[in-house]
């Protein structure tokens, strides 16, 4: 699926998931020691705890990086105790949200529809969600990963495909193999270009060559400065959703040029 002409209409995108990670000082250093390598050629995102928002939001002004939110509700307000909405986060001129990450699912017990939900939320207010997928090492042994990514894939789609029509998709899908995450483990790159055909063959299934081909498809699973390159030069690799080496504005910066290419 895809060749390099098609490949080339989709920007490359960095995305930076500091998890629960950062202090005020901390924060600084890191942002300010990878801005230097940021221009036009690649998009840059990152991806701070809630607290965080306001100082990232500041420090990223009229600097080329979005910043996003790790989460955000289905709701719109109400009485959900610790929840963050999509009108909340706009105050803090959030343009971007991670939905459905793993370690939601695993220790939030978040379902596939919740996270189509939260897709929806999303798209609706004019934020991009980049919607996890992936499967565990027990899942893909067993030879399910095609089946695991779209009980994953298809309810977000089905949920958001309304926004084809009116013209609203912006929707990035992450491949983050639950077994590379943290682990040190990485996906071959031919494994990874095989899952990341497979996601862009179902969407053209679901909705069409067009936005198929226009969706960006991130990889996430222990990218780092030494194998970016390679896992990016893959026809169907649109990226990088990056865990550990985002905290480490060295690595960060060298996972951007790699993209750069």
């Amino acid at each position: 699926m895809g060749n390099a002409t098609e490949k080339q209409t989709r920007k490359k995108l960095v995305a930076g998931n500091w998890k629960m990670n950062g202090s005020f000082d901390s924060n600084e250093a890191l942002i300010l020691g990878f801005l230097p390598e940021v221009d036009d050629l690649v998009d840059v995102s990152v991806f701070c705890p809630f607290p965080y928002l306001a100082q990232v939001a500041k420090l990223l002004q009229e600097q080329g990086v979005a910043h996003g939110a790790q989460d955000v509700s289905s709701k719109a307000s109400g009485a959900y105790t610790g929840e963050v909405s999509v009108d909340m986060l706009k105050e803090f001129e959030v343009t971007q949200v991670l939905v459905g990450h793993s370690e939601r699912r695993q220790y939030h017990a978040e379902t596939s529809v919740a996270v189509a939900e939260k897709a929806v939320a999303a798209l609706a207010a004019g934020i991009t969600p980049i919607v996890c997928v992936g499967e565990t090492l027990a899942e893909r042994e067993a030879g399910q990963v095609e089946a695991v990514i779209a009980s994953q894939l298809d309810p977000v789609v089905e949920h958001c495909a309304k926004f084809v029509e009116n013209g609203a998709w912006n929707l990035v899908i992450a491949y983050e193999p639950v077994w590379a995450i943290g682990t040190g483990v990485t996906a071959s790159p031919d494994q990874a270009q095989e899952v990341h055909a497979m996601i862009r063959n179902r969407l053209q299934a679901m909705l069409g060559t067009e936005v198929a081909q226009s969706t960006r498809i991130l990889y996430g699973g222990s990218v780092k400065p030494g194998n970016a390159s390679e896992i990016f030069s893959k026809v169907d690799i649109d990226g990088g959703l990056i865990g550990g080496a985002a905290l480490s504005s060295d690595d960060f910066s060298g996972i951007i040029r790699a993209a750069r290419g």
